[in-house]
């Protein structure tokens, strides 16, 4: 393993295991929070919409009829496109259990995603990995800017892709889960280990 992966490996493997562990372990009763968290993150900070969901539970939603639209404008925790994002949580739970239908079911992950990215609005390819992932799906890859700077260091890949289709995030992935087996990882360790790296931290 390169030094500088290694190092931080080494300095933060035990809260990257303790955090999948936590990914495994969420209840049925969170998927809807965590669906509309990674609905909320693209192109917003992960802090704002982890403050919006709080806030969207505070208010008793989703027993409780919330507009989301002006949480997700507050100036404190602001998410890029409220208004579209504000319908799309709606329009989620409108669909519900028939989401929570296919993500409880028994179905593998991958079918599950392609699903998702098929009838949940807003959801693309990394996205529907990402809540996967959060709750406990380890088999699928979160391919984003970051993880591709370090696929491309590692020399996984040749070049960062201008644009990501379904052919070529699936490539991605299974280079991305070469690479990993390669270093004696699993998938998630090493999506953890590179994003600590960026962030400073180890962030769902």
């Amino acid at each position: 393993m390169d030094f500088l992966y290694q190092q931080h490996w080494d300095q933060h493997r035990e809260t990257i295991r303790e955090r999948l562990r936590q990914f495994r372990e969420v209840p049925q009763e969170e998927y809807l929070f965590e669906l509309l968290y990674c609905l909320l993150t693209p192109q917003s900070k992960a802090a704002n919409a982890e403050q919006v969901i709080a806030r969207l539970r505070s208010e008793g939603f989703p027993e409780q009829t919330v507009d989301p639209v002006p949480l997700l404008r507050d100036p404190a925790h602001y998410i890029r496109f409220h208004n579209q994002k504000g319908r799309r949580i709606l329009l989620v739970w409108e669909k519900w259990d028939e989401v929570f239908e296919v993500i409880a079911s028994k179905r593998p992950s991958f079918d599950k995603r392609e699903w998702l990215v098929e009838n949940v609005n807003g959801l693309g390819w990394k996205e529907a990995s990402h809540f996967l992932r959060n709750i406990g799906h380890l088999d699928v890859a979160i391919i984003d800017r970051h993880i591709l700077k370090h696929l491309l260091r590692s020399g996984a890949i040749d070049q960062i892709p201008k644009t990501i289709s379904k052919k070529t995030y699936i490539e991605l992935e299974q280079k991305f889960v070469k690479l990993a087996s390669s270093q004696g990882l699993e998938l998630q360790e090493l999506d953890l280990l590179f994003w600590s790296l960026e962030e400073g931290s180890v962030r769902k």
